[in-house]
């Protein structure tokens, strides 16, 4: 028998992990509540069709598929090996697959927008925190199963709510204690930067190049720009639209110059200021940072786009999202606006762990140990455990009449903060003695002494 194992870029998570975890996502979700989200869930699969050609070609090749059942009658073999074929090639086969693990929450949400678009009050916001699965190559930071939290509003084309997603980015890591740099750009620009490097049919070319700036580097980019057919002089405007720096009104009159009367480029640049100046001198302002390379690979977004990066951490994005005036039209439900964004938790606890951020009271499960020191003894603490239990606090009898030491290393390793002691003499006496087990201070009390304690 085999040595039990895990697939490839899933984990278990222990009870500590779990708890940290948990602590994450109720602080985003303490936030999205707070902005008047309200919450949603949709399956783990989807149809295959739902999913497939909404991510791009980088993205697509992502997806996990799902086989069908009964691949394995002989009836059909010939069939099924047919189909089998057809897949190796890179084409989709009902005969072999017809639905697949979610790859991200955004295009199941444009899904259930596109099936109950007209008994929902627009503009609709959502919140989600549920896992999402990529066929992606594992390593730091990067698994394939993992959790989003989203945040998206449909059914308005007001900038405000790219105002508020700053907000809402901000307020989470203030919260978390985790310093980040909200950059932001619009594909309006990069639109634009298409427009002048030859036409319009050259902007997914440009921002899958661009989009792997950060992994493979500009000559790189400009090798796979090139091989994607733009000429030398198209390269160099993108060359030099790449290396504007400085703060954001700098980088922001250094891209009005490039783009010159490029209508579709002063309107990006347009939103983009009515966004920084909502937030001048907010402290939301001093972490929003104009971006020009940020690329945002997926092609439905539409407008200003986000990513978020940890400042003091070697980490990819912890964060991402932006505006998607038309991903419903795929499912045949035209003219409904949306913008969210998404919090990558798993790189968010990878973060939070490295930089050692989470409370210590995070740990905490069991905050009262009652000590086993005998029958009569146990039965007396097992009542007044459950009125412990009853008022809200987190208790444990130890399960045998064991010797103190034993008891206090159980304690110690579930990190139990408080251990209650009912002896045979304090039985009699109807007290019990209450340790603090980090400060070793102990003290005699009553039961009402216990029950009226502040753990």
């Amino acid at each position: 028998m085999s040595k039990p194992s895990l697939p490839q870029g899933t984990r278990d998570f222990s009870a500590s992990t779990v708890r940290k975890r948990h602590y994450i996502f109720q602080t985003i979700r303490n936030i999205f509540e707070l902005y008047g989200f309200q919450p949603l869930e949709t399956p783990a699969m989807e149809n295959l069709d739902t999913l497939m050609g909404k991510y791009g070609e980088e993205g697509d090749k992502l997806i996990f598929k799902i086989l069908n059942n009964g691949l394995d009658n002989p009836a059909k073999l010939d069939q099924i090996q047919q189909d089998f074929q057809k897949v190796l090639e890179g084409k989709n086969t009902k005969g072999i697959t017809e639905r697949a693990l979610r790859y991200d929450l955004t295009i199941p949400f444009a899904r259930y927008v596109a099936m109950n678009h007209g008994q929902l009050t627009m503009p609709f916001k959502r919140y989600q925190i549920q896992p999402v699965w990529r066929a992606d190559r594992p390593q730091k930071g990067r698994y394939r199963e993992f959790y989003q939290c989203d945040a998206d509003v449909v059914g308005s084309y007001s900038l405000l709510n790219e105002v508020e997603l700053a907000s809402i980015y901000a307020t989470v890591f203030q919260q978390l204690g985790v310093a980040v740099t909200i950059k932001i750009n619009s594909r309006k620009i990069l639109a634009a930067l298409a427009e002048i490097c030859g036409g319009a049919d050259k902007m997914v070319d440009i921002t899958v190049a661009i989009d792997k700036l950060d992994k493979i580097g500009l000559e790189k980019v400009k090798e796979e720009l090139a091989g994607r057919g733009l000429t030398e002089m198209q390269i160099q405007t993108i060359e030099q639209y790449l290396s504007i720096e400085g703060d954001n009104a700098t980088k922001i009159s250094a891209l009005k110059a490039l783009l010159g009367d490029n209508q579709t480029g002063n309107k990006g640049i347009a939103e983009l200021e009515w966004l920084l100046s909502y937030h001048a001198g907010s402290e939301t302002g001093k972490s929003l940072q104009a971006d020009f390379t940020l690329a945002r690979g997926l092609n439905y977004y539409t407008g200003i786009i986000f990513e978020v990066k940890a400042n003091d951490a070697q980490m990819g994005s912890i964060g991402g999202g932006g505006r998607y005036d038309d991903l419903t039209s795929t499912f045949d439900v035209p003219n409904i606006p949306g913008v969210g964004i998404s919090f990558g938790v798993d790189r968010i606890y990878d973060v939070m762990e490295e930089l050692q951020l989470f409370p210590s009271e995070v740990q905490t499960g069991t905050k009262v140990l009652f000590f086993n020191l005998g029958d009569a003894e146990s039965k007396a603490a097992f009542q007044l455990m459950q009125q412990l239990r009853a008022k809200g606090v987190a208790a444990e009898l130890y399960h045998q009449n064991a010797k103190f030491d034993k008891q206090f290393k159980y304690a110690d390793k579930k990190q139990i903060p408080y251990a209650v002691m009912i002896g045979s003499k304090e039985l009699s006496e109807k007290v019990l003695v209450l340790k603090n087990l980090i400060t070793g201070v102990q003290e005699t009390l009553s039961s009402e002494g216990l029950l009226a304690f502040a753990f």
